[in-house]
């Protein structure tokens, strides 16, 4: 080329400057960007396609990502962060099977009042919309939308900002719940200029802001409580989800009511507190007659409010609530207080003033004769050392455990193993109880365990029915992977109630039965935790001390009588029987 022609041509080139290119951004960086504004510090999930460099990238940014080996039990791992930590939990999942997977976390917490958000990569709309058969092909948007809260759906990445802020409002504003965010595998690809994706971003304020009872309605309950000759309080997890602890031990100390928590709020009151009933349920129930529930629900697990378990004593109802729609399901509510926890319980303090009088010493003392006389005809049972051990002497061990170290979490589930447990291991610190909640749903304890030890960094100690733990053993790898402090404790009586079960036919095992002296243990070993197996109670209690001593992931496999345990726990009344005998 001659040399004047290229002078031409580099005369009608433009130079840009480097530094005046405009920077860009994607869905990647905007979703994780609009996690981190928000405060969102751990990701819960199992990677894969499209959602496998999320989490990577994620990681990056410096969010802690926890990689489970099933979604079911990361979304129980986020679900229980956001109970303990009062923002959404995240779980982050692939598309179709992995979004089903944790789809019954997110069900579950919905149903317990969890904050939650499942986030799952999903196929491009218009293949799902014609049912063209694209990989893992779903409308997960339209599945998810009964189980939840709130599901939403992000198409453009301008949109990432607000579908995230939707999705964190959603959770936890009002009753808290469950939120499903569906995000296409094309948006994350998605570019935009950089300035313009950071003032897409929305920061939630306040997202949960405090409802103020009525006065009048405060007067209602206050009214009531006065006039009550047996009046009793029930705390449930709601109560501890509020965080209001100061404010309700305030409450119940300065008025002298009588308490009774649900399982999960146990420790927001020490459970040896004076005036705590739980010894002493079933008196407290059937002859309470003004019954003061806070951030409890007259579900099934409190007989719905009527029947043999309240008694023949008329009832009046006061009832603490965020949602007005849970007032009058199932029976009357005399005084709704409708609002926060913490909102309501300050006004009930603000009332109790010079007029206010104690309950009647009466009742107090018929309560604290009952609580007595069962903590004593249980205390024998308790300290039984047998080999091979039952159910009360193994959690009689356990109980000591437990009051030697007050600020570790306990994860409990399984049929037997949670029945009795919840009524023994006394609590003395709030939100330190985690357990199956309002479905009673197996398959919680890894999840749960992890979620605990993520977010607070305590001990965790997780009791296990062999049963329930089948639904998420394989996460001991995943507590070994992170070096968690966590130590299994599965009481093992070789199947689903007992193990002694047969097949009439002589051709199987019986169907509730499981392979004889099962080690779990070496389970633990094989990720490079620590293995135990113990046959006593005395054992127990040094094996587990030794554990949570440690640190170190530790699984002890307790061996417990086959024929122990009675079949269903107590729901046996829910499992029908069948009364027709097939003539042979």
């Amino acid at each position: 080329m001659a040399t004047a022609e290229k002078s031409k041509i580099e005369d009608n080139v433009v130079h840009l400057d480097p530094a005046a290119e405009p920077e860009l951004t994607d869905g990647f960086h905007l979703v994780i960007d609009a996690l981190k504004l928000n405060g969102i510090e751990t990701i819960y999930g199992v990677p894969g396609i499209p959602i496998t460099d999320l989490g990577r990238m994620a990681q990056a940014e410096g969010i802690r990502v926890i990689s489970f080996r099933h979604e079911q039990n990361a979304g129980n791992a986020a679900a229980i962060a956001g109970f303990l930590g009062k923002k959404p939990g995240v779980c982050l999942t692939v598309s179709a099977p992995g979004f089903l997977n944790g789809l019954t976390a997110l069900a579950n917490a919905t149903t317990n009042c969890f904050p939650m958000i499942l986030i799952s990569g999903s196929s491009e709309r218009e293949i799902v919309d014609l049912q063209q058969g694209d990989y893992e092909e779903m409308d997960q948007l339209a599945i998810a939308k009964p189980l939840c809260k709130a599901a939403f759906r992000v198409l453009h990445a301008a949109d990432i900002g607000i579908g995230v802020a939707r999705a964190i409002r959603a959770a936890v504003s009002g009753r808290p719940g469950g939120v499903y965010l569906d995000l296409p595998a094309k948006l994350f690809s998605q570019v935009m200029d950089a300035e313009a994706g950071a003032k897409s971003l929305v920061k939630v304020i306040d997202p949960a802001p405090a409802q103020i009872p009525a006065p009048a309605a405060v007067d209602r309950a206050i009214d009531l409580l006065k006039g009550a000759r047996r009046p009793l309080v029930i705390l449930g997890k709601g109560a501890a989800y509020a965080q209001a602890d100061e404010e309700i031990r305030a409450f119940i100390e300065k008025s002298g009511l009588p308490f009774l928590p649900m399982s999960m709020a146990k420790g927001l009151l020490e459970d040896t507190h004076p005036q705590s009933a739980g010894a002493a349920r079933s008196t407290a129930l059937k002859e309470a007659d003004v019954v003061l529930l806070v951030g409890a629900r007259l579900n099934w697990l409190l007989s719905h409010g009527k029947g043999k378990t309240w008694g023949d004593a008329p009832k009046k109802f006061i009832q603490v609530d965020i949602e007005p729609r849970e007032m009058d399901s199932n029976v009357e509510i005399a005084a709704p207080l409708v609002g926060d926890i913490g909102s309501v319980i300050a006004a009930l303090n603000a009332r109790l003033d010079g007029s206010w009088q104690a309950p009647p010493a009466e009742w107090i003392e018929n309560i604290r004769t009952k609580k007595e006389a069962n903590i004593a005809k249980m205390a024998p049972k308790l300290l039984k050392n047998s080999v091979p051990m039952d159910f009360h002497g193994a959690l009689g061990a356990l109980k000591t455990v437990v009051k030697e170290r007050p600020d570790a979490i306990l994860v409990n589930e399984g049929a037997n193993t949670l029945d009795l447990a919840r009524g023994i291991i006394d609590m003395y610190r709030p939100r330190k109880r985690l357990d199956v909640g309002t479905w009673g749903v197996m398959g919680i304890g890894m999840g749960f365990a992890i979620g605990a030890a993520v977010e607070t960094g305590k001990p965790v100690l997780a009791v296990e029915g062999d049963s329930a733990f089948g639904f998420s053993g394989m996460e001991v790898e995943t507590i070994c992977r992170y070096a968690l402090p966590v130590t299994i404790v599965i009481f093992n009586n070789n199947g689903i109630y007992r193990g002694t079960d047969t097949d009439p036919t002589g051709r199987d095992p019986g169907t509730t039965v499981f392979v004889p002296g099962a080690r779990y243990d070496k389970m633990m070993e094989a990720f490079g935790g620590v293995g135990v197996n113990v046959t006593s109670p005395d054992a127990l209690y040094r094996a587990v001390s030794a554990a949570m001593d440690s640190g170190k992931p530790t699984l002890i496999n307790a061996e417990i009588d086959p024929a122990a345990g009675s079949e269903s726990g107590n729901i046996g009344s829910l499992n029908p029987q069948s009364v027709v005998k097939k003539k042979k």
